[in-house]
């Protein structure tokens, strides 16, 4: 069995990110294909918010290493109030003054065939690059996003930070992989002398967690209404329901929304959505506060089951995050529901979901837009024709899949 070190900062006890997913699900799966991961991640004192219910999906005799690290902005902080320098190229960098010398550790005592790292946390990258200088092992960088964008991050010297990082890797990596075709032609132009050294990897669904999830009951989420589910984080740039609050808006005006009859009438349920304040004050501000649900986070596999139980599931995904799929997407086509996908109809989400089966998309900045999909959304023939993906596109969205083509790229490199 070959061993492949893995450095990743999003990994159970963390709370609250669909992150852990693609780290957690390759260190279940990877030994199927005659791979050992050896992790090594922060301890959890470093995390903004933990929940064990993840725990248990860590296979018993995984070898996880928890380095000591910080978070400057709550660690470091004096009145709120930190040295710049130790949040760069993020808030967790003090993990790298621990996480490398744990990571020759874990490569000399284990035999490790390879390394992998992902992104987000940038540190893991920072330390993935040191460890690759050490031991001269193939390294794999995995970015779960871009990294430097033209406006990311807004200050100019993390910013510089991430290029800095970026250019180690292109220069380093046996492989970078990319989780959207977007993402990956972006960086084969950005890094032309290494393009042929990157290769896309999409996210996927865990088929074992949703076995879990079909186990329990299942019940109309509201009795009253139709529920439309965002199951995670809204962010404001990236996820902006403002034209959302006001396409409900315009339906309750001309009497196509009916409150008290249940299959005319709509309920927008954010899970999860870490800024529950903004929707709130949007849905006042355009009279809809009746029409939405704003509910604390729940487990991995509850959260499944709520997806399960919905009459449709609500994508945001603005049109700056083109070169982005949010993971929550291959869930959502697990789950088999209709999927009210709200994003720019020339990004990777609306094409990874067309590609699935999923035929309508709507611009989530055009309140008429999203009217018109809305409108759809009533009529239970069209929501089944237009918004519910396929067989086949559901089957090849899974991460076991996913893993088994990883697996190769390592053999590869090994045998190189």
């Amino acid at each position: 069995m070959k061993r492949l070190l893995m450095i990743a900062y999003h990994f159970p006890p963390l709370a609250g990110s669909s992150g852990i997913q693609r780290t957690l699900r390759l260190v279940q799966q990877l030994p199927q294909f005659g791979w050992q991961p050896l992790v090594l991640t922060v301890r959890p004192e470093a995390y903004e918010r933990c929940s064990d219910d993840m725990l248990a999906d860590v296979p018993a005799g995984t070898v996880v290493k928890r380095s000591f690290a910080l978070d400057a902005s709550r660690d470091l902080a004096i009145k709120g109030r930190y040295i710049g320098a130790l949040a760069r190229p993020d808030r967790w960098m003090s993990w790298r003054w621990f996480g490398v010398g744990d990571a020759m550790r874990l490569i000399r005592e284990h035999k490790a065939d390879a390394i992998w790292s992902t992104y987000p946390i940038a540190s893991a990258h920072s330390i993935g690059a040191a460890v690759q200088a050490r031991s001269g092992l193939p390294w794999v960088a995995d970015f779960r996003d871009p990294m430097a964008q033209p406006d990311y991050p807004p200050d100019p010297i993390t910013r510089q930070k991430f290029l800095d990082i970026e250019a180690r890797i292109a220069a380093q990596a046996a492989l970078m992989t990319f989780t959207t075709p977007s993402a990956l032609r972006d960086y084969q132009g950005r890094y032309s002398a290494a393009a042929s050294r990157m290769a896309l990897l999409e996210n996927g669904y865990d088929e074992g967690s949703f076995a879990g999830a079909e186990n329990q009951p299942r019940r109309a989420l509201n009795d009253d209404a139709l529920t439309l589910l965002h199951s995670g984080i809204v962010y404001p740039w990236e996820r902006d329901p403002t034209q959302l609050m006001a396409a409900m808006r315009l339906l309750l005006d001309r009497g196509v929304l009916q409150p008290g009859k249940p299959a005319r009438n709509i309920k927008l349920r954010f899970r999860a959505s870490v800024h529950d304040d903004l929707i709130q004050r949007l849905a006042a501000e355009h009279g809809v506060s009746a029409h939405v649900e704003t509910l604390p986070p729940v487990g991995y596999k509850d959260a499944l089951a709520e997806m399960l139980n919905a009459d449709g599931l609500m994508l945001l995904q603005a049109d700056n995050c083109n070169a982005q799929i949010p993971a929550k997407a291959y869930e959502y086509l697990r789950a088999g529901r209709p999927i009210f996908c709200l994003t720019d109809r020339a990004g990777d989400t609306a094409a990874v979901l067309r590609k699935a089966g999923v035929q309508s998309q709507f611009q989530l900045n055009e309140a008429e837009d999203i009217a018109r999909g809305l409108s759809l959304f009533l009529d239970e023939q069209a929501r089944q024709r237009e918004l519910c993906a396929d067989a086949a596109g559901v089957a090849q969205a899974s991460r076991l899949a996913r893993t088994r083509e990883f697996a190769a790229m390592l053999d590869g490199l090994v045998k190189r």
